[in-house]
């Protein structure tokens, strides 16, 4: 299948910059993807919408300022406010976390990185960490390892910058800090956020726990990797980068009472559906408790064994994310529906509206 498949007519001005007012605000369009049929909501109407009997997983990662500001030492001023000694230090070096790899040790973007070698140390405005760099990938991938400060994911959470996505073309504000982050937010470790359970309120939840819905929820820890573009023609000879989950053992035990009882299963998010996907196929087609890596690039062809139906945003042209929607509700399909979000001007992307599709 040809890259170019995929692909859809976008006008800039329908990417979401910002969020709406409100989380439920949000504008749900609902897909058959058995008859291809399209109808437009609001995503407020969801607890509505749902049988009564479905099981819905959310994933409950937990989004840090993965995006910091850094200096090597070198030959320029010396930087006002730095805490500590360090003598002169370079122009500012963007870090971006993308994958943790052990409780100091990350891997990440180093802009501009061309110079920044294995065993130089970084250190960070305002603060008393450092990082050394222990090894070298390409396009400024690079593994860290921090020191200096008693608890990592404080300090990070401290001097951090809100990760968000380069299409928003905007630095990231204070009220990102709550706005890119779910309800759901628990487990810390994300650089992205599961987009798809941000539209979810309090009241949604106690609307839909009224109706006898049993919600569980996942960890992945959502990476870059999940929004890496393809740069190969044909995206059979895509590789995709793994990415940390963790089924808890209720999640587990739930899952499997509901697929007994032919009770439908609902995904919010391709991050979940990625997670359930992957666990089921590194367990026989059953779904067992317990941290893994995910692998599976879904695509069109794959035979789904856990998920029903899918709550999602709507995602870029030629990516991994829209590929896998197209695998679950058919390639013209999606298409036919994006379509239609575009004629009618839903908003796109993280902070925009959502798709239900059943």
């Amino acid at each position: 299948m040809l890259l170019s498949d995929f692909n859809y007519d976008l006008p800039p001005e329908l990417i979401a910059k910002w969020p709406a007012p409100s989380r439920d605000a949000a504008r749900m369009l609902v897909l058959d993807r058995t008859s291809g049929s399209v109808a437009d909501r609001h995503f407020s109407a969801l607890p509505e919408l749902l049988r009564g009997d479905e099981l819905v997983i959310v994933n409950d990662a937990r989004v840090i300022p993965a995006r910091l500001f850094a200096y090597r030492r070198g030959v320029h001023a010396a930087v006002a406010g730095h805490t500590g000694s360090r003598g002169f230090l370079s122009a500012s070096i963007e870090v971006l976390l993308t994958r943790r790899r052990g409780p100091e040790l990350w891997e990440a973007l180093v802009r501009p990185g061309r110079k920044v070698t294995n065993g130089e140390r970084l250190y960070f405005e305002g603060s008393s960490l450092e990082a050394e760099v222990v090894d070298r990938g390409a396009f400024g991938l690079r593994t860290l390892h921090f020191s200096g400060v008693p608890d990592l994911l404080v300090e990070i959470d401290r001097i951090g910058h809100v990760p968000l996505p380069p299409y928003l073309d905007r630095a990231d504000e204070p009220a990102d800090r709550e706005r890119y982050q779910t309800i759901f937010a628990a487990n810390p470790g994300a650089v992205a956020a599961p987009t798809a359970a941000l539209h979810f309120t309090p009241a949604i939840l106690d609307r839909i726990r009224a109706r006898d819905v049993e919600l569980r929820s996942l960890t992945l820890d959502v990476g870059l990797g999940t929004f890496q573009p393809l740069h190969t023609k044909t995206i059979e000879d895509h590789k995709m980068h793994s990415e940390a989950y963790e089924i808890p053992e209720g999640t587990a035990v739930a899952i499997a009472q509901a697929r007994r009882a032919k009770r439908p299963l609902l995904a919010v998010g391709t991050t979940v559906v990625r997670a359930l996907e992957d666990a089921a196929a590194k367990g026989g087609g059953e779904v067992r408790a317990g941290r893994a890596e995910a692998d599976l690039f879904i695509r069109p062809g794959y035979r789904f064994v856990v998920v029903d139906q899918l709550l999602t945003n709507f995602h870029l042209p030629g990516s991994t994310l829209l590929i896998l929607v197209s695998a679950f509700a058919g390639t013209e399909a999606v298409l036919n529906a994006y379509r239609h979000a575009v004629a009618e001007r839903y908003r796109f992307y993280s902070y925009g509206d959502c798709s239900l599709i059943r």
